[in-house]
Order: C-alpha cells, then sequence, then structure tokens
C-alpha cells in the first residue's frame, strides 16, 4: 500500500520545522451518508508522534474536530542535518501509519 502521509524537514539554524500532509477522512461520528441517510461512524486520528534519534519531539492527542486530510507544521531544536524525523499517527479504529524523513 502507498503510504498516506508526506513529510518535510528542514533546518535553518539550530531550528527544524517539520510540515506532513496525511491522508486520513477525520469523520466526527455525526455526519450523515446523502444517500442512505445512515450516519457516518467516526473514524479520526487520536495521536500524533514525532521522534527523532528516538526521542519524541511531538505528542499530539486529536479528537473528531480535525479536518479531512489534515496538515501538520511544527518546529523544535536539537537536531542535525542528515538526522531522521519518524512520524506516526493512531486513529480510534486502530490504524497507524509511520512516515520518515531526513531532516535537510
Amino acid at each position: 500500500m502507498a503510504s498516506q502521509m508526506k513529510i518535510k524537514a528542514k533546518i535553518k539554524g539550530d531550528v527544524t520545522e517539520v510540515k506532513a500532509l496525511m491522508t486520513h477522512p477525520m469523520e466526527n461520528g455525526m455526519g450523515k451518508n446523502k444517500e442512505t441517510g445512515e450516519v457516518i461512524p467516526a473514524h479520526f486520528i487520536q495521536n500524533v508522534t514525532a521522534k527523532v534519534g528516538g526521542n519524541t519531539v511531538l505528542t499530539a492527542l486529536w479528537s473528531g474536530g480535525v479536518s479531512k486530510n489534515p496538515y501538520l507544521a511544527f518546529k523544535f531544536t536539537g537536531a542535525a542535518k542528515g538526522d531522521k524525523v519518524e512520524l506516526t499517527w493512531t486513529d480510534n479504529k486502530g490504524a497507524s501509519e509511520t512516515e520518515t524523513a531526513e531532516i535537510e
């Protein structure tokens, strides 16, 4: 299966900026199917974690209030060019995705 996440990481000075685009439906459980009228079950990313060199640099706890195909950008210090950023998300149905990007 092709990756459902795209990540870019760039360092400027001592600050690394990470940008990520995640493909996910992010259903909050309150929407209805237009054809059948049935409620669409909740299906959303609950946890996002970013690690560099085994150290966690970001933990985000999300709910159904985040939009479809979420975009995440954050900055941190303490990395070097060539280090790898590992970003993992887990949703409320137990699915997860991990993607890695080298810091440029």
